[in-house]
């Protein structure tokens, strides 16, 4: 058994190492942008990033199917991908409504912040009762992602840098001490929320990509 679990942790590992690399690449990118102010289009200092295109966030959306078809290609796919889908369906719904209890009063109280992050990780986690493997490679990924952009907040909000990653959200009522602010809009959305939103999203797209693959997969074999 010890045996079985090192040779999972080390294919994981492998899985996520490329895909964590090119993660880094971007967040240097984007980071580097910023504070040579090059265009706002692609490299916004707005609160949250301003959806700008050099960023990490939309990551999950190509790495979920990724992730899903090798792990597919390894046979260890799920074991119904109607069950994947449900429950990372079902994640997401969680995570709305974490979103809900946590951020939609305003001004924003602490005690339903925390709240909110406890039920968008409970959101992450019921994707695991739909396909474990997947979810379990995201949540690796996840914090391969964020670790390194909540260290670079620390030191962005340490130093006041100018840039997305220490600009604070609209209305924000929280802590301006520094190392308090980082807890409050640094540690927590990057090692709560966004890897919740990873885990839900990479899983969602990752099983119906998955699906429709197996779909037509079926319909060649049946054809031939």
């Amino acid at each position: 058994m010890p045996g079985t679990n090192s040779s999972a942790r080390s294919s994981t590992m492998q899985l996520v190492l490329v895909p964590a690399i090119i993660t880094l690449a971007v967040t240097i990118l984007r980071l580097v942008g910023e504070l040579q102010h090059w265009s706002p289009k692609l490299f916004s200092t707005a609160a949250g990033g301003g959806l700008s295109p050099i960023g990490i966030s939309w990551l999950p959306f190509i790495f979920g199917p990724y992730f899903a078809m090798k792990l597919a290609g390894m046979d260890a796919g799920p074991s119904s991908t109607g069950k994947s889908i449900g429950f990372s369906v079902l994640g997401l719904l969680v995570m709305i409504g974490g979103g809900y209890v946590g951020f939609s009063v305003q001004p924003l109280v602490p005690a339903r912040m925390l709240a909110g992050f406890a039920i968008m990780a409970i959101g992450g986690a019921v994707t695991f009762l739909g396909w474990g493997a997947l979810s379990k490679t995201l949540l690796v990924y996840a914090f391969a992602a964020r670790i390194p952009v909540a260290i670079t907040m620390f030191f962005a909000i340490s130093g006041n840098w100018g840039t997305h990653y220490d600009v604070v959200p609209p209305g924000y009522t929280g802590p301006t001490e520094a190392f308090s602010k980082f807890l409050s809009i640094g540690a927590l959305p990057q090692l709560v929320l966004w890897p919740a939103f990873t885990i839900v999203i990479g899983s969602l797209i990752g099983s119906i990509v998955t699906a429709i693959a197996h779909r037509g997969k079926s319909a060649m074999q049946t054809a031939s």
